[in-house]
């Protein structure tokens, strides 16, 4: 705990802090501080020290962290002193709705280093390679209908590209209903998983699971036979740092605990504007059949609004829409 503790004075200093004043602010002695300092040097945390100011955090941690993260949070966050990283899980989501159910609170986070079973949506495998990417889920409980929660996902959608965009400045775009994508291939999967509860039927929790692609090779998607479906951050040239990717993420979906669903409007407008479906010409499986059509808008509960080829209109709301 004293590590996490100085991890967290160091993060949240903008300048040396002295022995002294971390050691009276932890309440141990200045050689307990030492040791811990010590211990974080050899793991390779970059602290400088000098002999007459201090020590000092002097750039970003050598792995992710969640003291770290939890010290640059706001004070009123709902994921501060909630986050866990863990170097390998199966699912981040997996794990996390079993936390749930045992009683997790409101604002719990899991992420992985690397994740051996990661899933996305429809069943289908997500690769999460060690080192590769951001694998992080969040635990909500928002009190709304059940109708209000279902366009969750939209809304995540829309943290996520803006959170990616704060910490990397790149231009990414969703692809309807919860994909990320870059330089048209996909960067990031969402999936959401809802329980309810077993008597009433209403909302019981909401897990977020959220991959990002950040430092992929053409080579690393190439083994995989992703090289024109999949890219990376890095590979589109814009390199980030893990702890600040999770910080900007984790900080746009503390926005949105706040105003879902109040805020609809807002998201809407957003989502609508970096919608790279809009316009597009796609294709839908409707009762087993391939229906073909134009997309022409996303509505009021995130549905897709398509004008088929023949003549019909449809919305979509769950499943596999592809682009054509």
């Amino acid at each position: 705990m004293e590590q996490e503790q100085v991890i967290g004075l160091l993060a949240q200093s903008q300048d040396y802090l002295s022995g002294e004043a971390m050691s009276c602010a932890l309440g141990v002695t200045r050689a307990a501080v030492w040791k811990e300092i010590t211990a974080l040097r050899r793991e390779g945390w970059p602290i400088k020290a000098s002999t007459r100011r201090g020590y000092r955090l002097d750039g970003p941690p050598p792995v992710l962290s969640a003291a770290y993260l939890s010290a640059l949070l706001p004070e009123n966050s709902i994921f501060r002193e909630k986050i866990k990283v863990e170097p390998q899980v199966d699912s981040t989501n997996t794990r996390l709705k079993a936390l749930a159910a045992a009683g997790a609170p409101t604002g719990s986070v899991l992420i992985a280093e690397e994740q051996t079973g990661g899933r996305g949506t429809q069943g289908r495998a997500f690769q999460s390679g060690k080192g590769d990417g951001l694998y992080l889920s969040a635990l909500l409980r928002p009190r709304v209908a059940l109708d209000d929660l279902l366009t969750l996902t939209g809304w995540v959608a829309v943290a996520v590209r803006k959170g990616i965009e704060q910490a990397s400045g790149a231009p990414a775009q969703i692809k309807w209903l919860n994909d990320i994508y870059l330089d048209g291939r996909k960067l990031v999967g969402i999936l959401t998983e809802l329980s309810l509860l077993g008597e009433s039927g209403e909302p019981d929790y909401a897990v977020v699971g959220i991959g990002i692609n950040i430092a992929q090779t053409l080579e690393t998607f190439q083994a995989q036979g992703l090289e024109h479906i999949a890219i990376s951050l890095a590979q589109a040239g814009y390199p980030v740092e893990q702890n600040r990717l999770a910080l900007c993420v984790l900080s746009e979906l503390d926005k949105l605990v706040t105003q879902f669903p109040t805020h609809r409007l807002a998201y809407l407008t957003q989502y609508r504007e970096h919608c790279i479906s809009m316009g597009r010409r796609v294709t839908f499986e409707d009762n087993g059949q391939a229906v073909t059509g134009t997309v022409r808008g996303v509505d009021k509960r995130f549905s897709l609004i398509i004008a088929t080829d023949g003549g019909g209109e449809r919305t979509v709301s769950s499943g596999t829409v592809s682009l054509l």
